[in-house]
């Protein structure tokens, strides 16, 4: 999974992007991409979604992969729509046998031990732990690595601009999954990359 693990460390903040209207796209990625944040997860949540990927993935500097996939269907689909990586919520063996066929850089859910043993079972040591602060925060994270000591995480769900550097100080997260760097609505190019800038400046423990 060197795949995945290279772009976990590209960037110490993943945006998680709710996108309902195309015309949205092209803007936020430029955006996002000029303050330094590189990697984008497009979430499957609205009717816009594959579009957006579309022509996300046509602006320069950007990786542009899909969140919210919930099985091949949509895996399929988001690969078609130039999906670079994949992120899913959770983590079932029909969608991790079908994501490790297609080659595609994947990154599955998991908030529990059973859900990590799964994952290495397929051969996958690299998760978002989610929903990181319902699934008991910084306390449960911890717990976990101490008995899964290779394993690394992105944490998504709850983590704010606020919260991300104490995430970030644990040594087995490499990066985490934030939807504070875009706001809802008509987007303001201007803030996303002041947003962008502060979240791709937070350091990182070496993981």
């Amino acid at each position: 999974m060197t795949g995945i693990d290279a772009l976990m460390r590209a960037n110490p903040v993943i945006p998680v992007l709710v996108i309902e209207d195309p015309a949205h796209a092209e803007p936020i990625a430029r955006s996002l991409v000029a303050g330094g944040l590189t990697a984008l997860e497009v979430t499957l949540r609205t009717p816009a979604a594959l579009e957006v990927i579309r022509i996300m993935s046509r602006v320069e500097g950007a990786v542009v992969g899909a969140g919210t996939v919930l099985n091949a269907r949509d895996l399929d689909a988001a690969i078609d729509a130039g999906s670079r990586f994949i992120v899913s919520p959770g983590l079932t063996a029909p969608l991790a046998e079908a994501a490790i066929a297609s080659g595609v850089p994947y990154l599955p859910g998991v908030a529990n031990s059973a859900d990590i043993m799964r994952g290495l079972d397929h051969g996958l040591d690299r998760f978002k732990f989610f929903p990181a602060e319902a699934a008991g925060g910084i306390k449960a994270l911890k717990a976990l690595t101490a008995v899964f000591g290779k394993v690394r995480f992105c944490p998504t769900g709850g983590i704010t601009e606020a919260t991300a550097p104490e995430w970030l100080a644990l040594p087995a997260v490499l990066c985490v999954g934030g939807s504070w760097v875009v706001k809802a609505g008509t987007p303001d190019p201007a803030a996303i990359e002041r947003a962008a800038r502060a979240a791709s400046a937070l350091r990182r423990a070496a993981g």
